[in-house]
């Protein structure tokens, strides 16, 4: 009698209680642990694939046989609804996997927002190509260090994905100005551009994009040193502008930062090694984006306290981050001092 009373209770614990209890776990879990809790029981297993919203991602970032474990999962019935693949670091995944998914017909990413690619270096053009065509209404999309891509690259995306909002394209050396013509024309609504390293490009190139893509807010031009101030000074225009980071820009003037600083919802600008500028274009900086809350003058030796005591009188409240290491010019940049002009600072050193 005792042992049917508890074989009762096990069993509705099972049927009723892991069932919520996976339910109020379950979206707090890496996905991967989730996967983990698929073989514990019959019961965690069917709790699990009954949430919808789990299954929503799939994060195979930095697996091995990725490309397999890729096809093998969008196989299963509740990855029907993917919003998010992470492919990023990922090894063994090559344009093989992705001809694969195509060519299976029945594979639909319809609903995919965000794909991050980043470092997946065995995928080529055709690779993208295959891969894009299958989700259309793509938001996001990362190709981080995939050296190989170039402007052919960038002619499939736009062709299969008429709604990018987020673009990366850092490290991909091989894009030049045509691929950036190609952006500019067709993602107008652009929102975020990574193009860190693309060496190849030029002002005519990037004018483009500031030109139409005038609801950038988040503009990357890390280490590309060969833009001049008649593309910068185009920047003034971008209205939405939030983050901008111009590390390396050599030929950056304090004219070209005067027209930046028109951008007044700047709240991160790093202008680390931006040799040419001095205290007349942080001075402007500081009169025109008052809700700078990260800005980095690492290395600049034409910067002086007077720059300093310019942004103190604007960005006091708001500046939590502030790199001022090798800027000769500045004598009073102790934390103390640097405190006692900007009291919410949290971060002193962004480069090491």
């Amino acid at each position: 009698m005792a042992a049917a009373a508890a074989a009762a209770f096990d069993e509705a614990w099972y049927r009723e209680t892991v069932p919520r209890v996976m339910e109020l776990v379950s979206p707090r879990l890496p996905q991967r642990d989730a996967c983990a809790l698929l073989a514990v029981s019959p019961w965690c297993h069917r709790a699990l694939v009954a949430n919808p919203k789990l299954w929503e991602v799939l994060d195979l970032r930095e697996m091995k046989k990725a490309g397999d474990r890729l096809i093998s999962a969008l196989s299963l019935e509740r990855y029907r609804h993917l919003k998010v693949i992470n492919l990023e670091f990922a090894q063994d995944v090559d344009d093989i996997h992705f001809f694969c998914l195509k060519e299976m017909g029945y594979i639909s990413l319809q609903e995919l927002e965000f794909l991050n690619l980043n470092a997946c270096q065995k995928i080529s053009d055709k690779g993208i190509e295959a891969i894009t065509s299958l989700c259309p209404n793509l938001q996001a999309l990362s190709i981080y260090w995939i050296v190989g891509l170039a402007d052919l690259t960038i002619r499939h995306i736009v062709k299969n994905c008429k709604h990018i909002m987020d673009l990366n394209l850092s490290g991909c050396k091989n894009i030049s100005d045509k691929g950036m013509q190609l952006v500019a024309d067709n993602y107008q609504g652009l929102k975020k551009l990574n193009i860190t390293r693309c060496i190849k490009l030029t002002d005519d190139g990037l004018q483009e994009v500031l030109q139409k893509c005038s609801s950038l807010e988040s503009l990357n031009l890390y280490a590309v040193s060969s833009f001049t101030n008649k593309a910068y000074e185009k920047m003034g225009s971008l209205a939405n502008l939030t983050f901008l980071d111009l590390c390396g820009a050599q030929n950056l003037t304090d004219d070209g930062l005067a027209c930046i600083s028109r951008c007044v919802g700047l709240t991160y600008l790093n202008l680390t090694w931006c040799v040419r500028v001095t205290d007349v274009g942080v001075v402007a900086i500081a009169q025109g984006c008052r809700s700078l809350q990260f800005l980095s003058l690492f290395g600049i030796v034409g910067v002086t306290d007077v720059c300093l005591e310019a942004l103190s009188k604007s960005c006091s409240r708001s500046l939590t981050t502030l790199d001022v290491n090798g800027c000769i010019g500045i004598k009073k940049r102790s934390r103390d001092d640097l405190i006692q002009l900007f009291p919410f600072l949290r971060c002193f050193k962004v480069h090491s």
